[in-house]
């Protein structure tokens, strides 16, 4: 049963059985903007939405980025970069996944913050049924959903273009999921990821 993440909120990276899960993926999906034209019919208006995400160390130390211009890095691949959303209605399946292998993520790597900004600058509310989820799996299989995050729905997120959605971090030598769920009013990845490394690590 998969549950609508809250600010704060912390999730156990475990099976039903206590086995620790070892592929976690990170999905968004969104839709076109519909917007009238000017003699009275519809026309549909690309988004462009950039899921990334930032590894660090136990100091605070910037590891690694894997974004849509760095697609992949030790344990974690991207998906590859969407630049229009669904444009024709909502086909269930997400636009840009970050995919990552908890086994194989460097030694010293502490946390993995996810990020998301809005590339084409539209405001998070107007982006039809923009949402996020965590879940077991791999990019082609979805074995399990265990957070689902509803961004277009939220009103906390009207107004703007960037924001923090949670990190792994390693708890005790195994590896959780908190919940944040934050907007920052940076406009671009390079200042999102510098407002995490002062703010959310």
């Amino acid at each position: 049963m998969a549950i609508s993440l809250q600010k704060g909120q912390k999730i156990s990276l475990e099976k039903s059985n206590g086995t620790g899960l070892t592929n976690i993926c990170v999905g968004v999906n969104w839709g076109a903007i519909t917007k009238k034209g000017f003699f009275g019919g519809e026309k549909k208006v690309a988004v462009d939405l950039d899921a990334s995400c930032a590894v660090f160390d136990a100091s605070g130390k910037t590891l690694d980025v894997v974004y849509f211009g760095k697609l992949t890095s030790t344990g974690i691949k991207h998906s590859g970069d969407d630049l229009e959303g669904d444009l024709d209605g909502d086909d269930g399946l997400d636009n840009e996944i970050i995919s990552v292998n908890l086994p194989q993520l460097p030694a010293n790597a502490e946390q993995v913050v996810f990020v998301l900004n809005s590339f084409s600058g539209n405001d998070f509310k107007t982006i039809p049924f923009a949402s996020i989820r965590l879940y077991e799996g791999t990019p082609s299989r979805v074995d399990s959903v265990h957070a689902v995050y509803d961004i277009a729905n939220d009103p906390q997120f009207a107004g703007s273009v960037s924001m923090v959605l949670g990190k792994l971090y390693k708890h005790n030598g195994s590896w959780k999921f908190s919940a944040i769920g934050e907007t920052t009013a940076d406009k671009g990845l390079e200042g999102t990821i510098k407002t995490v490394a002062g703010g959310y690590l």
